[in-house]
């Protein structure tokens, strides 16, 4: 996967944390040089460019990447409520905006939609269910773009369960499945990770992950509805 191309240098850390969550590859760079000249040798997956702090740097930006000779794209720019009047004559120079300060599911969201629209195929794996998602790739779980911070166990335990939505499954079959054949700690592990995990999800996601009596756990609902 090719990184996305980011401005300014640093990053603002709200995108780069909604960026990594989402497990995108990126590189930031300081200026419109820097945009032609630190090309990677794959090239660019695509640019998001902040436009809401220094606009003229950001709109060189732009300018330095669509103008080349391969224009970059998709191209998504960040600009704030008062800058809206900017993007009049500059549709040139992005294929989207999205308003900042933006919440991280709007911005993955535009981004899905640009990559998708493109035909490009940056976007990871990720399994997402009721504001829960999951990136296969980077092993990192978020909840309405909020970070869980989850062991190793817990995230694999939560990627079983969310990947089967309705399924019951036994302590037993959870220790084999998660755990592996050659794990010969009890039930009681199974049990205790669940407990950790429904803390971690928090009040309103801690039902996520149902309890069945006298047999064992499931998650969510069916995808079919049963």
């Amino acid at each position: 996967m090719e990184p996305l191309l980011v401005f300014p240098d640093p990053a603002p850390p709200e995108l780069a944390q909604a960026l990594d969550l989402a497990g995108y590859a990126w590189k930031a760079v300081a200026d419109d040089l820097a945009a032609s000249r630190d090309i990677p040798e794959d090239g660019w997956g695509g640019a998001i460019v902040v436009a809401d702090s220094d606009p003229e740097s950001a709109w060189a930006v732009c300018r330095a990447v669509r103008k080349g000779d391969v224009p970059l794209e998709p191209l998504l720019v960040l600009v704030n409520g008062g800058q809206l009047s900017e993007l009049e004559l500059r549709e040139d120079l992005f294929d989207d905006f999205c308003l900042s300060p933006f919440h991280p599911r709007e911005l993955e969201a535009r981004l899905r939609h640009l990559f998708w629209r493109a035909g490009v195929g940056a976007r990871p794996e990720l399994l997402e269910y009721s504001g829960l998602a999951l990136n296969f790739e980077t092993y990192q779980a978020a909840i309405d773009g909020r970070p869980l911070d989850l062991t190793y166990m817990e995230y694999e335990l939560l990627k079983f369960l969310a990947s089967h939505p309705g399924k019951v499954f036994t302590r037993e079959t959870l220790l084999s499945r998660v755990w592996g054949y050659d794990y010969y700690g009890g039930a009681r592990t199974v049990d205790v990770h669940i407990r950790r995990l429904r803390a971690k999800l928090g009040e309103e996601r801690a039902n996520l992950i149902q309890t069945v009596r006298s047999v064992g756990y499931s998650f969510g609902q069916s995808r079919w509805g049963l």
